[in-house]
């Protein structure tokens, strides 16, 4: 794990008394830390004697102790270290917004297309990815799977080599028809291969993607550096995806590496789920690694899972309109809050085993269940739930991969839904009778 004793290190100099002692401790212990997470050694020295400096030489605000101030500087110098304090942009500026993802193979790209397509749906836009990888024999297959897990469409030629073709092809594809962000999924081979360089550049002068991404594995470490600057000098990089971070004890050298070439990071990947995928913030992921928590990634994740719905959805549910989206749009806020000890974590202070683990491993299979049977839905059974009958149920089931009692369930959940509805739709007419703006009845729903 990145960085996986730096939280040790914190507890040890909290409970340690002399200052002066115990900041060198704490230097020593850091820079071993640093170096077993493969962050280079000139690096490693340079960040230390910046720490120290400070740590000795200014003196702390009015009304903060020595050690939080110390804390602080380490904080703030090890932000500085992955990338800085700006948190990358990830919104699209303009539609549609063409992806392109480069790599080695087994960098995880394909894992990685299936990620940001599940993303950036939840993000409310239409995403296609296209299969243009076709020099593994499965990464077709592959794509297609992570595409219906994350209820997206997938662009392929099956048996094709044309790689630069699948991909014009596939981008005018999805652009026809209105999409809002196109993924495309690339090769990848071992970087002294020539021809996976000649490739990205033929499919980046051909499509001309709005961003080049590229994806590195957290276990190539320093190498990064060097990785990353040979892609970047074939295709301007826009971002990088960093993945596997939750399993590697030199993902501390690839983020660094990466930070050192003045390229963006703007996704980490943290587990093998589709939904593992988090936008890099170094303040976040510093506080995190020092057990500092990560309030402002709990409070994101929380805003997120509120303002889920739209103007257009407060709208209809007030108005008495409701449809499966709703539902769905409800369950992924939830789900978007992540698994419960993950939560947990990023409260600072709190390092705790919950014993509600297996229960919310319970909920969250039950909701997983639920989304997969909304992606199996018809355009028609989306809009108007109501025609859902026992054939439907068993159709409907059958292509999620689950129980027809799992989709009885998730409609009980729409039924509860539509009788709010109704009850909302009751309140507001009385308000509007009684003279009241109905705009603060909105918000009030906006902020549940």
């Amino acid at each position: 794990m990145v960085l996986e004793g730096l939280k040790n290190i914190v507890r040890g100099f909290l409970k340690s008394s002399d200052y002066e002692a115990s900041v060198n401790e704490f230097i020593k212990e850091l820079q071993k830390e640093l170096i077993r997470s493969d962050v280079n050694v000139k690096l490693v020295f340079e960040l230390t004697k910046r720490i120290r400096e400070r740590a000795l030489g200014e003196k702390p605000p009015p009304g903060l102790t020595r050690k939080d101030w110390f804390l602080s500087i380490v904080y703030e110098e090890l932000v500085k270290l992955f990338g800085g304090s700006e948190k990358p942009q990830v919104k699209p500026p303009l539609k549609p917004w063409v992806i392109l993802l480069v790599g080695l193979q087994g960098s995880g790209k394909t894992t990685t297309a299936g990620k940001l397509a599940f993303f950036y749906k939840l993000e409310g836009y239409r995403v296609g990815l296209v299969a243009a990888d076709t020099f593994r024999p499965a990464a077709y297959e592959q794509l297609k799977m992570l595409g219906e897990q994350a209820g997206v469409p997938v662009y392929g030629e099956p048996g094709s080599r044309d790689a630069v073709g699948i991909a014009v092809r596939g981008v005018g594809y999805f652009r026809d028809r209105g999409f809002d962000i196109i993924i495309i999924d690339t090769a990848g081979r071992h970087h002294r291969e020539e021809d996976l360089l000649e490739e990205m550049e033929e499919i980046a002068k051909s499509v001309k993607p709005n961003e080049v991404m590229l994806v590195l594995d957290a276990s190539v470490g320093q190498q990064a550096y060097e990785i990353a600057s040979k892609f970047h000098s074939r295709t301007p990089i826009g971002s990088i995806v960093v993945t596997k971070l939750d399993g590697t004890a030199k993902g501390g050298g690839a983020l660094s590496a990466v930070a050192a070439t003045g390229a963006r990071i703007k996704f980490i990947g943290t587990g093998e789920k589709i939904d593992e995928l988090e936008v890099f913030n170094p303040k976040s992921f510093v506080a995190r690694i020092m057990g500092l928590g990560d309030i402002e990634s709990l409070l994101e994740r929380v805003k997120k899972a509120k303002i889920e719905l739209s103007e257009k959805d407060v709208e209809d549910i007030i108005e008495g309109r409701v449809n499966m989206r709703i539902v769905y749009k409800q369950l992924v806020s939830l789900r978007k809050m992540g698994p419960l000890k993950k939560i947990l974590e990023m409260i600072p202070g709190l390092q705790v085993k919950t014993p509600f683990e297996i229960d919310s491993r319970v909920l969250e299979e039950k909701m997983d269940k639920w989304i997969a049977a909304i992606n199996s839905m018809t355009y028609e059974e989306l809009d108007n739930p109501d025609i859902i009958d026992r054939d439907r149920i068993r159709r409907i089931a059958y292509g999620a991969g689950v129980d027809p009692e799992d989709v009885k369930l998730l409609l009980k959940q729409y039924q509860a839904l539509k009788s709010l509805s109704k009850q909302l739709k009751r309140q507001k007419n009385l308000l509007a009778k009684l003279g009241f703006d109905t705009k603060q009845l909105k918000e009030v729903l906006k902020e549940k």
